[in-house]
């Protein structure tokens, strides 16, 4: 029989909740675990680190203009890489970690969103945590096959990693419904 993702050792995710406004129950711990589990499925090794970090809607908001010269609008989601997928060359004496890259959620963002995408705001944060760990090693969605296959990934990773969610948020009519009232740069990639 082969071991379950939680029998192996995952990459480390350093967390934190740097809200004002906790309005939103959020179990952070356990979105870092599915975040490790995530990062683990996709080849990423124990030796990797990531960040999950919680903010609110204008710190969110002022990243999205600062980085990806955003409309000022709060996004539920953006991913920092920075180190990649990709392990750097062995550190001399040793063995070497990276870091993948950093994740950052809005809760507030989430739960308004939540009733029209995943259903409600567990569900939501688990999508949000896929979506971005997918985006931190290498995918995207701007063309519509890449979208098509950045969701069956997410299908497949919820399914094997969380479980089944409340509604399904993947259908091109929602897709571009959203790119018609939100700004195009939601729940991006930034690049360094």
């Amino acid at each position: 029989m082969t071991p379950s993702v939680q029998d192996k050792k995952l990459p480390s995710i350093q967390i934190a909740d740097n809200r004002a406004n906790t309005q939103e129950t959020v179990d952070l711990e356990d979105l870092a675990t599915l975040f490790a589990q995530a990062l683990y499925t996709e080849g990423i090794s124990h030796q990797a680190e990531a960040s999950l970090t919680l903010l609110d809607p204008e710190d969110i908001a002022q990243l999205k203009v600062q980085y990806l010269d955003g409309d000022g609008d709060p996004t539920d989601v953006l991913s920092f890489p920075i180190d990649g997928p990709h392990r750097p060359e062995q550190l001399p004496g040793g063995e070497s970690s990276w870091m993948v890259g950093d994740l950052l959620i809005c809760p507030q963002v989430a739960a308004l969103q939540a009733p029209d995408h995943a259903g409600n705001l567990q569900d939501e944060m688990a999508l949000l945590v896929i979506h971005g760990t997918l985006h931190l090693v290498g995918w995207d969605h701007v063309e519509q096959d890449q979208r098509q296959a950045m969701w069956q990934r997410e299908r497949q990773l919820l399914a094997d990693l969380y479980g089944q969610i409340s509604r399904d948020p993947w259908s091109e009519a929602d897709y571009l419904q959203a790119l018609g009232t939100a700004d195009e740069t939601s729940h991006s990639v930034i690049t360094p």
